[in-house]
């Protein structure tokens, strides 16, 4: 069966504003590699969407970045997206379908399809999924930032119980973030 994996930008916190997280290259590279390496399916609500959608695909497009962030924005253009939303009717791109279904019965469905692991991204989703117990490995990378605002996990969708990690990594960069890698216990 097939993984479900989410990574997000925090501050030390808990607040995950994309304006407050660092995002060097060194950021970018990692969520690149992920992305690449292990997923060609990215599962997104609405509003994380529309934030990075036309963004990442006209960098891609236009090459007006170069380095990370432009290789950012070809992986991220080359996905397959899922974008979970009863608001959005339509969407450019080729590889992008919208979904206004039960997310948790879509996610199980795509889980027991073949092929590499599947992404989150956005808060909202990732809340309603780890709330059903569907994310697999989480990576939280944290910005030394002290925001004191912002959106949290968990905001829109409250935890039933407890959801016990179990560690597998960390790595530190440069800037002093700090990605830490967990798994959901069994």
């Amino acid at each position: 069966m097939r993984k479900v994996v989410f990574a997000i930008n925090i501050t030390t916190d808990g607040y995950c504003s994309h304006t407050d997280v660092i995002a060097d290259d060194e950021v970018l590279d990692f969520h690149t590699s992920l992305l690449r390496d292990r997923s060609p399916l990215l599962l997104i609500g609405r509003i994380t969407y529309q934030l990075m959608v036309p963004y990442w695909p006209d960098v891609a497009k236009s090459k007006s970045e170069s380095g990370a962030t432009l290789e950012f924005a070809r992986v991220f253009n080359s996905l397959d997206k899922v974008v979970f939303s009863r608001t959005l009717n339509h969407v450019e791109e080729n590889n992008t379908r919208i979904v206004d279904a039960n997310v948790a019965e879509e996610v199980l469905a795509l889980k027991r399809q073949p092929g590499k692991d599947i992404s989150v991204s956005g808060l909202s989703i990732a809340s309603q999924l780890s709330e059903r117990g569907l994310i697999d490995e989480y990576y939280f990378l944290v910005s030394p930032v002290v925001a004191g605002k912002g959106p949290r996990l968990f905001d829109t969708v409250k935890l039933q119980e407890r959801l016990q990690l179990d560690f597998i990594d960390l790595k530190a960069f440069q800037s002093g973030v700090v990605a830490l890698h967990y798994k959901k216990q069994p």
